[in-house]
């Protein structure tokens, strides 16, 4: 996946999102392993009234177009067409409030025909991100591939406006990309502005605290720490072969980072939460919003903060 935010390289495996990874005891008790499982999910709203806000070490999943002399590497996820592919997004508009399938394919340039051969990232061939431009609304979705190249996944936006569409990938044998695609979403659209930075974030009765600060140019730390009423969660359950994912998108153009963080379950190191680590830097001054997934209890949450870098 290509970068916004550089993460420190790891061995091959998100990962997403704008990762070494600790886990940070305290707090008054633990939440221990529950003996019900919610329905899993792998998409949600990112909603700015609820929410306000590979393998290996420090693995960086946006597939870099090169970094050098500490500048941060160009962000992926602003082309439609990058190194011979092309997203052919077949469903170029929807339907607010309406479920609907959306369908595409990643084309070779060279042949015109689409890609069906990937290697697997994360235990997907491919990962599809579709945001709006205002960051109010996120989805993590994973598509389905049909024998001729198609790619196909329901869907239902709540909001009017424009989208953008990031699917995620390794074409067998290459390179990681991410392409990016807008989407038109028809109805009575009310553009928002993204919510004021804040270190907490609430969602389905967890609070998630995000440490650390960005600033672009310059590596930095960011620790997302997750509770239930006020209690360490400390039996965070894998998703994708990683304890979290991180995607961050840059207010105004939507640049794209998807990164894991630092260590994976059962590397004998990693402890399952209730602190995942991320080390990222920021290519460059602005707002970002950044989107955790987590699971607990077999469901899958998203945690929504924003987050300004200074100059």
């Amino acid at each position: 996946m290509n970068t916004g935010l550089r993460i420190a390289a790891y061995t091959a495996a998100l990962a997403a999102t704008f990762g070494t990874a600790y886990a940070v005891g305290g707090g008054v008790g633990e939440i221990a392993p529950g003996s019900s499982s919610a329905a899993h999910q792998e998409h949600t709203d990112a909603s700015p009234a609820e929410r306000g806000g590979g393998h290996g070490q420090g693995h960086e999943k946006g597939h870099e177009q090169g970094h050098e002399g500490g500048e941060p590497a160009r962000p992926g996820g602003l082309q439609i067409s990058e190194r011979g592919h092309t997203l052919d997004l077949k469903t170029p508009r929807l339907t607010a409030g309406e479920s609907a399938t959306l369908r595409f394919a990643i084309v070779q340039d060279t042949t015109g025909r689409p890609v069906t051969a990937y290697d697997r990232e994360h235990e997907k061939e491919l990962h599809l991100i579709v945001a709006s431009r205002d960051l109010a609304t996120f989805r993590h979705l994973h598509p389905t591939r049909a024998a001729d190249g198609t790619w196909s996944t329901p869907v239902e936006l709540p909001e009017a406006g424009g989208y953008r569409v990031f699917a995620d990938f390794t074409p067998k044998g290459g390179e990681g990309l991410t392409l990016g695609a807008d989407l038109a979403v028809s109805g009575a659209y009310e553009p928002a502005e993204p919510p004021a930075p804040d270190t907490t974030a609430t969602v389905d009765g967890y609070e998630v605290e995000l440490g650390g600060a960005l600033a672009p140019g310059e590596d930095g730390e960011l620790t997302l720490t997750v509770s239930r009423h006020g209690r360490p969660v400390r039996d965070l359950q894998p998703y994708l072969g990683a304890y979290g994912h991180l995607v961050a998108l840059r207010s105004g153009d939507l640049a794209y980072l998807h990164v894991h963080p630092n260590g994976e379950p059962g590397d004998g190191s990693t402890k399952p939460g209730p602190t995942i680590s991320f080390t990222a830097m920021a290519p460059s001054p602005g707002t970002y919003r950044l989107f955790l997934d987590f699971k607990h209890q077999g469901q899958v949450h998203t945690a929504a903060f924003t987050v300004h870098v200074p100059r």
